[in-house]
C-alpha cells in the first residue's frame, strides 16, 4: 500500500498593521524596549517607509540604551527617507558624550521646549553653566515637568547660589515640595557656608524622598539606590561641620555597600581621600585606579563609562588631582608627570593642571623649570594669572629666589598694598640685598593708602613699620618725618616714643620738645636721673620688692635706719671636750660610703691569667711554659736590650696606678 502523501503546511495568517501597532505599543507601554524593537521591524517589513514605526525603533533603541544602533539606524533611514530625525540624532551624540557634534546637529533645527531642554543639557555637559542657565530661565513659561529642579541645579553648578531663593519665590515653590527640590536647595546653603541649615534640609529631602518612591511601590534596595546622593551629600556635610570620624564612618560605609550608582560611589571614594589627606596613601590609589583607565593608543586618561558621562567637569577634575596627589605623596614621580602632562588637555580652562606640572618639578628640585613654566602661562593668560604668580613666588622664596619671588608678588596688582603683600615685598627685597627697593615699596604703599580714606585704611600701620625700617637702615631724617605725621594725625605714644628717640640722633631739641609731651610715669617723680646714671646699674634681687606708688621712698627710709648688728654667741662643746687640745680632725669622708671615699681601692682582677680548662687538678701548658720563661729570663731589668718594644698599659691599669 503506497503511503499517504504528508500535507503541505498553510501559510500563517498575515497578520495586520493594525495589530502589529497594537503588540508594539503595549511592549512600550510594559518598558519591554527589546521587544518593542522586534515589532517595530516586523511592521517596517510591511511598510518600510511608515514614519511611526521608524521612531518607535529609535525611541525603543534610546530606551534599551542600544545608543550606538539607534545612531546608525538614524544615518541609514535618513538616506532612504526624507523625514527630520535631526532631534534624535542630536540625543544620541549627547548620550554618546560627542558635545560639540550634538550642539551642531541642533542648530539646524527649530527652537521649541524639546531643543531647548536638550541644548542646555548639552551646556550643562559641557560646563558652560551660566548659558545653561540663561535657556532654563527661557524656559520658565513652558510647562515642562521637573523645570525648576534643573534650573536650581545649574544656578548651584554655575556659582550662583545666592540667586536660587529668589528664582524659587519668581516660580511659586517651596524646597521641599519634592525631595529633588530639597536636595540641590541643600546644595546652595551648602554653597553659602549654611551649614547646619543644609544639613536639615538634606535630612527632609531623604524622609520626603523615602515616602514617595515607597509610595511608588519600588523595593527597598532601590529606594536606596535613589537617596544615595543624599547619603553622600550628608556625610560631606558632616565633613565640613568639622565631624571628621563620623564623615569617615558614612563614607565609608557607602563604599562598602558598593551601590550601583557609580557617581555616588565615586564621590564618596573621592571625598573619604581627601579628608584623610596623605594617610593611607596606597590605599587610595588603589580605589582611584578602579575609577580611572588609561588610553593605549594616545597615553591619554578618562574615567569608567559609567562616570565618564555623568559627573560634571568639576568632579571630574577633582578625582584626577587628588590621584595627582596621591602619586605625589608615594614618591611614584614618572606616573606623576605623566598624568600631570595630559591633565592640560583634559581640562583646557582650569588653572589647576599647570600648578600640579609646577609642583612635580619642585618635587624632582627643579625649581627654575617649575618658576619658568608658571611665568609663560601668566603672560599667556593674564587673566588667570594671580594664582600662579602667587605659587611661583612661594616656590621662589622656598628656592632661595627672593628677587624672582617679589617680581612675582608685584604683578599681582589687587593685592599689592595691602599689610601682608607689603610686609613679603620688604623681606624679600631685604634678603636680596635691595634696600632701596624695600624703601620704594613702603612708600609706594603710604601714598597708596593715603588716598584711600575709609574705615579699612591701613595707613597707621604701613607709616609705623616704614618709619621703623628707615630708623633701621639709617635713614632717620625720612623716619622722622613719618613718625611726626603718625604722631600728629593718629596721636600715637608708639610713633611719639619713635619720634623722640629718632630725634635724638639728628634733632636734640626737637626731641626735647617731643619729649615734654610724655606723661610721666607714677612713683617716680622723686628719683633724681643724674644720681641714678652714676650709679652701675640695678642688681636683680630674687622675691624683692615690686615697682609701686611708694617703693622708692621705702627704699630711702630703710637705707637710713642703722643696720642691727648679730650679738656674737660663745660656741657649745661637747661634755669632756678640751678647745686647747682637741686632737687628731675628724675625717671628712666619714659619713660617705666606702665606695665614694678616695682612699677606696676595688679589687684586681688578673685578666693575664689563661683559663684553665679541662679536669680537675689539669695545669695549662701557656702557664707552665710562661712560668719557665720568665724563670730563664735574666733578673736584671737593665740587661735587656733598650730597643725592645714595651707593651702599652690599658687604659684602666694607668687608671689604677694613678689613684695609687
Amino acid at each position: 500500500m503506497a503511503p499517504k502523501a504528508k500535507p503541505k503546511p498553510t501559510a500563517a495568517p498575515a497578520v495586520s498593521i493594525e495589530d502589529l501597532f497594537t503588540t508594539l505599543n503595549r511592549h512600550i507601554q510594559r518598558s519591554e524596549y527589546e521587544q518593542a524593537v522586534k515589532v517595530a521591524d516586523q511592521v517596517l517589513s510591511v511598510a518600510p517607509d511608515d514614519e511611526d514605526a521608524i521612531q518607535c525603533k529609535i525611541v525603543s533603541l534610546i530606551k534599551a540604551d542600544n545608543i550606538d544602533d539607534a545612531l546608525s539606524t538614524i544615518v541609514a533611514l535618513s538616506k532612504k527617507f526624507p523625514f527630520n530625525f535631526g532631534f534624535f540624532k542630536a540625543y544620541c551624540l549627547y548620550r554618546q558624550n560627542k558635545l560639540d557634534d550634538a550642539l551642531e546637529a541642533l542648530k539646524s533645527l527649530e527652537k521649541d521646549s524639546a531643543t531647548m531642554l536638550l541644548e542646555s543639557q548639552i551646556l550643562f555637559r559641557q560646563g558652560n553653566m551660566d548659558a545653561s542657565v540663561d535657556v532654563y530661565q527661557k524656559l520658565q513659561k513652558s510647562k515642562i515637568e521637573s523645570l525648576e529642579i534643573n534650573l536650581i541645579a545649574g544656578l548651584v553648578s554655575a556659582g550662583r547660589a545666592t540667586e536660587v531663593q529668589g528664582i524659587m519665590d519668581s516660580m511659586r515653590v517651596k524646597a521641599t515640595s519634592s525631595f529633588e527640590l530639597a536636595y540641590n536647595t541643600a546644595c546652595a546653603l551648602i554653597e553659602k557656608n549654611k551649614y547646619s541649615d543644609a544639613e536639615q534640609l538634606l535630612l527632609s529631602s531623604r524622609r520626603i524622598g523615602q515616602e514617595t518612591l515607597m509610595d511608588e511601590n519600588l523595593p527597598d534596595d532601590e529606594v536606596e539606590i535613589e537617596l544615595a546622593p543624599i547619603a553622600v551629600q550628608l556625610a560631606y556635610v558632616q565633613q565640613l561641620l568639622g565631624n571628621k570620624q563620623e564623615a569617615i564612618a558614612s563614607y565609608t560605609d557607602l563604599i562598602k555597600r558598593n551601590l550601583p550608582d557609580e557617581p555616588s560611589n565615586a564621590v564618596a571614594i573621592n571625598n573619604l581621600i581627601a579628608l584623610k589627606g596623605s594617610k593611607d596613601v596606597s590605599d587610595g590609589l588603589k580605589k582611584l585606579d578602579r575609577l580611572i583607565q588609561k588610553n593605549s593608543g594616545d597615553q591619554s586618561f578618562h574615567l569608567v563609562p559609567g562616570l565618564e558621562l555623568k559627573l560634571s567637569p568639576k568632579q571630574k577634575e577633582a578625582i584626577y588631582i587628588n590621584r595627582m596627589l596621591l602619586l605625589l605623596h608615594s614618591n611614584k614621580i614618572d606616573q606623576a608627570r605623566e598624568l600631570a602632562d595630559a591633565l592640560p588637555q583634559m581640562f583646557p580652562t582650569s588653572v589647576t593642571p599647570v600648578l600640579l606640572q609646577a609642583s612635580v618639578f619642585v618635587k624632582e628640585n627643579k625649581a627654575g623649570k617649575a618658576e619658568e613654566l608658571l611665568w609663560k602661562y601668566a603672560e599667556k593668560f593674564p587673566d588667570k594669572s594671580k594664582i600662579v604668580l602667587l605659587a611661583r613666588a612661594q616656590i621662589a622664596a622656598a628656592a632661595g629666589h627672593p628677587q624672582i619671588a617679589s617680581e612675582s608678588l608685584l604683578k599681582i596688582p589687587d593685592i599689592q598694598h595691602m599689610p601682608a603683600t607689603v610686609a613679603t615685598l620688604v623681606s624679600l627685597k631685604e634678603r636680596s640685598g635691595d634696600i632701596e627697593g624695600a624703601s620704594a615699596v613702603l612708600d609706594s604703599a603710604i601714598t597708596y593708602w593715603s588716598n584711600e580714606m575709609t574705615e579699612e585704611s591701613q595707613l597707621s600701620v604701613i607709616m609705623q613699620e616704614a618709619a621703623a625700617f628707615k630708623v633701621k637702615h639709617g635713614k632717620k631724617e625720612e623716619a622722622l618725618k613719618l613718625f611726626e605725621k603718625l604722631v600728629k594725625s593718629h596721636n600715637s605714644i608708639e610713633a611719639l616714643v619713635g619720634l623722640i628717640e629718632t630725634a635724638a640722633y639728628t634733632d636734640v631739641e626737637k626731641a626735647e620738645t617731643y619729649e615734654k609731651k610724655l606723661k610721666p610715669l607714677p612713683g617716680l617723680t622723686s628719683v633724681d636721673v643724674n644720681a641714678l646714671e652714676k650709679t652701675s646699674g640695678a642688681k636683680y634681687v630674687e622675691n624683692g620688692p615690686h615697682l609701686g606708688n611708694n617703693n622708692v621712698e621705702v627704699h630711702e627710709s630703710k637705707s637710713k635706719e642703722k643696720v642691727k648688728r648679730k650679738r656674737k654667741r660663745k660656741p657649745r662643746y661637747p661634755k669632756g671636750f678640751d678647745p686647747a687640745n682637741p686632737g687628731p680632725p675628724p675625717d671628712p669622708e666619714r659619713w660617705l660610703p666606702k665606695r665614694e671615699r678616695s682612699s677606696y681601692r676595688p679589687k684586681r682582677k688578673d685578666k693575664r691569667a689563661a683559663q684553665i680548662r679541662g679536669s680537675q687538678g689539669a695545669v695549662a701548658k701557656e702557664a707552665v711554659n710562661a712560668g719557665n720563661t720568665k724563670s730563664s729570663q735574666p733578673s736584671n731589668a737593665k740587661g735587656s736590650s733598650s730597643n725592645a718594644a714595651q707593651p702599652k698599659p690599658s687604659s684602666k691599669s694607668s687608671r689604677k696606678k694613678s689613684r695609687n
